[in-house]
């Protein structure tokens, strides 16, 4: 009897797996490899059709706009009509350096309301321009593969005004693949002009009829309102034109949410895969933009952007200044060849016939960006631009922290992010932006043992951050990786910044301020969805709204050491506080309470403040509250421009300050440091807590 039951439960799970992997038909139909149909090309004179027998890609001639994506018995799953943006396209934002303009979106104030305002091209010089090929070109078109190019060329000679770029947009379609991938080879001539690109993105508008559920990770993903229920009167506009109150959604469970694009946004190393999926029709399908390599993206690791959003809309970012600010903009000079490969991404869809849960397609689609990953670099990129493997190498070696008031011993960095990037300072990677960048983790089992794969041949610096320090690390020497070959750089040894032992600290030095304490907004008021939440809370709209609410006026925070806890007692942002109705804001101040036992009144004391984000903000520290006179009041430069509290961020450009405090002015007992942010402009001014972190004299202890 119990055999016979053990039986019948083995044959019921086979079947399962059997049932499972039927699901999914794109993988089925790739994995069949030799009953995949061949690759085949059609060019009209305005329009140009690849087929591979899974999915049917259509473009514009020359202009080599992706006009149509047909799939699973779908006509088309993309958003297309006449004019304005639709489809498949990429574009950019540019602006002639000198013109005194940032290149990117600005904000503008208009007390009592707030709004994100797109820059008119024709009174600032900014410009939004969609890339148009102008030359088609058929690379290759064989049965296994098709290449296509569209090619923009610029002619300092006899081009004046206009991106001075060239610009050659690829898309390849291979046999029996479901789905196709996308790159394009930006270059900018030595005799070309100026110029400065803050964006530069790959968008597709998906078929409005047709997706409705959303996914840009394990714990954000569900049913969306759709784009018209952003509009007038169905959605009042909030703080700024990306963010709307749901008043009125054609789906009544939408009802009294805020639906934000930002708050969808991920960093570089989470955003392998986000898309949509058709979910609650016959035949559920999904639209995914895997990223398969971060090479090519800009800001290292922690660059957060964006990716998929109320449209229905997936969009790959390639430069960006989101949570950065101007100092991420690509700017090159006269005189300055300049070449790079952005991509290739990959469109993948997928299908479940017999289930309608989107969370398979989901998980499927995980599956295959992992998989893209592991084939990284392509083997099947014509252009000569893309380094196949061959023409790659890697570096090896180990990461020590030395840190004497830890340990005796150099410290294995078992949790860090090591990576190349082009030469430059510490820390210097956040910024950049015309480069390649290559990183890799360690974990606690490697015993601070990295190895940089497929790594571009040429010369960089090797950087580094470890959770739990401080600081950044920059390898003393440049780096030079030659194709094939291995560079040993054995043992590299970080030094935390450090003046003497730890007297308090406030959070985790961690470069994000998701640690700290992060409420509930006003439910009745905004009704952000209950997938932001935990871990994610920092995603919530009104934020700098609800500090107000728990800290009324004179009731700034105020954290006592050895008592207070950072998760309960220290608001993850230091935001100002709205004074009157009339668009008037005021600065706040929050105070630490610490006891000394004893003091050394003839030496230094440092107070280090890292912070995860800032925008637009000055810092003032105060000391037992003594004058600036007497060197009790010290104060920053105005600083940041990544403007992370506005889009529900919890780290931007990490920021870190060294306040020196003279012993005299400290107390045996009860002290108090009060940490003002001065600018109180409007509500999105100010800055995100990573971590504090008070150091007494070398040899205190």
């Amino acid at each position: 009897m119990a055999r016979g039951s053990t039986t019948t439960r083995a044959l019921a799970l086979l079947l399962l797996v059997v049932a499972e992997a039927l699901l999914l038909l794109p993988a089925a139909a790739n994995a069949a490899g030799t009953m995949a149909a061949p690759v085949t090309l059609r060019v009209e004179h305005r329009q140009v059709l690849v087929d591979n027998g899974v999915v049917q890609v259509s473009l514009s001639n020359p202009e080599g706009h992706i006009t149509g994506v047909r799939y699973g018995g779908e006509r088309n799953l993309l958003h297309s009509k006449h004019g304005g943006n639709s489809g498949g396209y990429w574009d950019m934002v540019w602006n002639t350096p000198g013109s005194g303009h940032q290149g990117n979106y600005q904000m503008y104030v208009i007390p009592p309301s707030f709004f994100f305002l797109a820059v008119d091209k024709r009174l600032t010089g900014v410009h939004v321009y969609r890339l148009e090929g102008s030359d088609f070109k058929v690379v290759t078109a064989t049965q296994d593969q098709v290449e296509l190019s569209f090619r923009r060329t610029y002619n300092a000679s006899r081009q004046s005004g206009g991106l001075p770029l060239s610009v050659d947009k690829r898309v390849v379609v291979l046999r029996g693949s479901p789905g196709f991938y996308c790159y394009a080879v930006v270059e900018h001539a030595a005799d070309a002009p100026a110029v400065s690109v803050s964006e530069a993105r790959l968008a597709f508008k998906l078929n409005t009829a047709r997706f409705n559920y959303m996914a840009v990770s394990d714990a954000i993903q569900r049913y969306m309102p759709s784009a018209k229920d952003r509009e007038s009167p169905r959605a009042s506009r909030l703080a700024y034109g990306e963010a709307v109150l749901l008043v009125d959604p054609a789906n009544p469970q939408f009802k009294g949410e805020v639906d934000d694009k930002y708050q969808y946004s991920l960093d570089n190393k989470d955003n392998r895969v986000h898309g949509w999926v058709g979910a609650g029709q016959g035949n559920p399908m999904g639209f995914w933009v895997v990223t398969p390599s971060n090479e090519f993206k800009i800001g290292g690791p922690l660059k957060r952007e964006l990716t998929s959003h109320v449209g229905p809309t997936s969009v790959t970012m390639f430069l960006g200044t989101h949570y950065v600010g101007n100092d991420i903009v690509a700017r090159i000079d006269d005189g300055e060849y300049w070449k790079k490969v952005m991509g290739p991404v990959f469109v993948y869809l997928n299908s479940n016939p017999s289930k309608g849960d989107p969370r398979a397609l989901w998980e499927d689609a995980k599956a295959r960006a992992e998989a893209e990953a592991a084939k990284w670099p392509y083997g099947f990129v014509e252009s000569p631009d893309f380094h196949k493997a061959a023409e790659r190498g890697s570096v090896v070696g180990r990461l020590l922290v030395r840190d004497r008031h830890v340990s005796r011993q150099d410290m294995p960095a078992g949790t860090a992010y090591v990576g190349l990037a082009a030469p430059g300072q510490a820390g210097s990677w956040a910024t950049q932006s015309k480069g390649y960048q290559f990183w890799t983790t360690t974990s606690p089992s490697s015993g601070g043992k990295f190895t940089i794969e497929n790594v571009r041949a040429g010369e960089y610096s090797l950087y580094a951050w470890v959770p739990g320090f401080l600081g950044d690390y920059v390898h003393a020497s440049r780096v030079t990786v030659g194709p094939g070959g291995a560079v040993e750089l054995g043992d590299v040894v970080f030094e935390p910044p450090r003046s003497g032992p730890t007297l308090w600290e406030i959070g985790v030095p961690d470069r994000s301020a998701a640690e700290m304490f992060v409420p509930a907004v006003d439910g009745p008021k905004y009704n952000n969805s209950e997938l932001l939440a935990g871990r994610d809370a920092y995603r919530q709209y009104g934020l700098w709204e609800r500090y107000a609410d728990l800290y009324p006026d004179g009731e700034d925070p105020v954290f006592t050491v050895g008592e207070s806890h950072h998760s309960r007692h220290w608001y993850f942002a230091h935001v100002t506080r709205k004074a009157s109705d009339d668009g008037g804001y005021a600065p706040t101040t929050r105070q630490v309470r610490f006891n000394l036992g004893r003091v050394a009144a003839n030496g230094v004391y440092t107070l280090r403040v890292a912070l995860a984000a800032a925008h637009k903000a000055r810092l003032q520290v105060q000391v037992n509250g003594a004058a600036a006179r007497r060197g009790g009041a010290l104060a920053t430069p105005t600083f940041g421009d990544g403007n992370a509290i506005a889009r529900h961020g919890d780290h931007g450009t990490q920021w870190s300050f060294e306040f020196p405090i003279r012993g005299s002015l400290l107390r045996e007992g009860e002290n108090n440091i009060a940490i003002t942010q001065t600018r109180a402009i409007n509500p999105f001014f100010g800055v995100m807590y990573d971590y504090l972190r008070l150091e007494g004299p070398q040899g205190y202890l």
